[in-house]
């Protein structure tokens, strides 16, 4: 028996990250499902964010230089399914992490 096809519900974007044993993954997830953006701009947004924290970290004192300059983020188009995965441009499906 086949599973029943996940239903497309709207285009975005999201935040992904190479890895070294799993190949690129998505970076962002929140309840345990992969963050989409509406918007290019607001996944690039949230990079820029999250690289601002860091440089924050390393002039308190927290964080190292290198680590805090380096970033290996990057945004992808996706299609968001209608229960919260997310699928990318070659058909690689992210779901719920366990």
């Amino acid at each position: 028996m086949n599973p029943k096809p996940k239903k497309q519900v709207r285009p975005g974007y999201a935040i992904f990250t190479p890895t070294f044993f799993q190949g690129v993954m998505p970076a962002c997830y929140e309840n345990n499902y992969p963050v989409a953006f509406a918007t290019e701009h607001e996944a690039q947004r949230e990079i820029a964010d999250c690289q601002l924290t860091r440089i924050q970290e390393f002039l308190d004192g927290v964080r190292d230089f290198h680590d805090a300059i380096t970033t290996d983020e990057f945004v992808r188009p996706v299609i968001v399914m209608q229960d919260g995965s997310i699928s990318t441009e070659n058909g690689r499906v992210f779901g719920k992490q366990e």
